[in-house]
């Protein structure tokens, strides 16, 4: 139970009892992102069903509330760094390192968050009722994302959490969340996209950045979020 408790307090603002981590068990504990991923996706399908039986734009709004809430903006935080960094360093990595270390959001992690919230309003607003449990599926199936782009791409701070996780993750555990969210593809057809979104943004990252941080894990995490929402709202299109 302690990696789950250790991965909870740390991904989510829930309650969580008061344990004894050092940096090997949060490293270790992010095998068990997708339960944490799981368990704010469940939160934030039931405050969407409950407002749209209001009005769908209640719903999505209050799933998206409830979605800032519940992960306290820690990815959106990655986001704003990693939009920040890329904005002013121009190719130049040191800088790169150094902009997203700083804690003042500058003038492009303002305009990413606010379309990546906008995005993720308006995709909510598009979900059917009947559709919300496999919104649940999402925020998990995200959360799988770090597992592999810390086994496969190198860390950008030698002595940072990117750096920590890495050695944490096994083949076991990236195989095995894999499996799990295709098997799910049976009652949630877009999960299908997964493995594409997290390979995909895995490159972009070893291309643009050269590896992942802290920072940028957040980051891919509300980018695939981002995607399997978008995934989702076709699917029930069609």
């Amino acid at each position: 139970m302690k990696p789950l408790i250790v991965a909870l307090g740390f991904l989510t603002r829930l309650p969580m009892p008061r344990v004894a981590a050092d940096q090997a068990d949060f490293a270790r504990a992010i095998r068990l992102y997708p339960v944490a991923g799981l368990v704010i996706g469940a939160i934030v399908a039931g405050a969407g069903w409950l407002g749209a039986w209001v009005d769908p734009w209640v719903g999505a709004l209050a799933a998206l509330a409830v979605w800032v809430w519940a992960t306290g903006a820690l990815h959106l935080d990655g986001l704003a760094d990693l939009s920040d960094g890329l904005g002013a360093a121009h190719g130049d990595r040191a800088r790169l390192l150094s902009v997203m270390a700083d804690p003042h959001i500058g003038s492009f992690g303002v305009v990413v968050l606010v379309i990546q919230l906008l995005a993720k309003l308006v995709l909510l607003h598009r979900v059917p009722p009947d559709h919300w449990a496999m919104i649940a599926l999402i925020p998990a199936a995200a959360r799988i994302g770090p597992l592999v782009w810390a086994r496969f791409l190198p860390p950008l701070k030698p002595n940072g959490l990117g750096a920590a996780v890495a050695g944490a993750v096994r083949p076991g555990d990236v195989i095995g969340w894999m499996v799990g969210v295709l098997a799910l593809d049976l009652f949630a057809p877009p999960l299908a996209v997964t493995p594409l979104v997290i390979f995909g943004l895995g490159l972009w990252f070893r291309r643009k950045l050269g590896g992942v941080s802290g920072d940028v894990h957040g980051a891919g995490i509300e980018l695939t979020e981002t995607a399997l929402l978008l995934a989702a709202v076709l699917y029930t299109a069609s």
